[in-house]
């Protein structure tokens, strides 16, 4: 399955912020949501202001366009305005993409657990997000900083309770 790209995509402006605040708006509410969608797509939930600048994301080499990277910190700002991005450095160079939050991950998780009769058991973070049973669910391959606050989430609502095993962390759902 490809990404639906916008049709702004394909049109020069897009690639420079506009200057008119309403025209702006609009502008950065579509970025906003071609980033969710890029990142959801392709399932990436770190990543590195300069490599982003370079990706298809923001350089679209079928119309020979590329953001700057002062819009991009420009719509990387407005994302973690709306929740959907935290930074990792102090100097914004990589960044945590929330295309879902953890608390959305947190009850997709507990649906496959309930739905496959596991509540009661205890899985290692590593089984949850690399196991075999996990293959086929949005969950696989998910950022284990993601799932961790996930699991947070999932014990504020008593759902279930982190566990530390040995040197890794583990969960039990109830």
């Amino acid at each position: 399955m490809s990404l639906a790209w916008p049709w702004q995509y394909d049109f020069p402006p897009f690639f420079t912020l506009q200057p008119n605040v309403d025209t702006r708006q609009k502008q950065l509410t579509a970025w906003c949501s071609l980033v969710l969608a890029f990142c959801r797509h392709n399932k990436l939930y770190i990543l590195n202001v300069m490599e982003t600048q370079e990706s298809p994301l923001f350089n679209n080499k079928k119309i020979q366009r590329k953001l700057s990277l002062e819009a991009i910190q420009v719509i990387l700002e407005e994302l973690r305005k709306k929740g959907n991005l935290e930074w990792l450095d102090k100097n914004k160079s990589s960044f945590l993409i929330m295309w879902r939050r953890p608390e959305e991950w947190g009850k997709i998780i507990y649906q496959w657990v309930t739905k496959n009769g596991m509540t009661n058991s205890v899985f290692t973070l590593y089984e949850l997000i690399n196991g075999s049973d996990t293959e086929k669910e949005d969950f696989h391959g998910l950022d284990e900083s993601m799932l961790l606050r996930a699991m947070q989430a999932l014990q504020l609502e008593h759902r279930a309770e982190i566990i530390t095993l040995n040197d890794s962390k583990g969960v039990k759902f109830f």
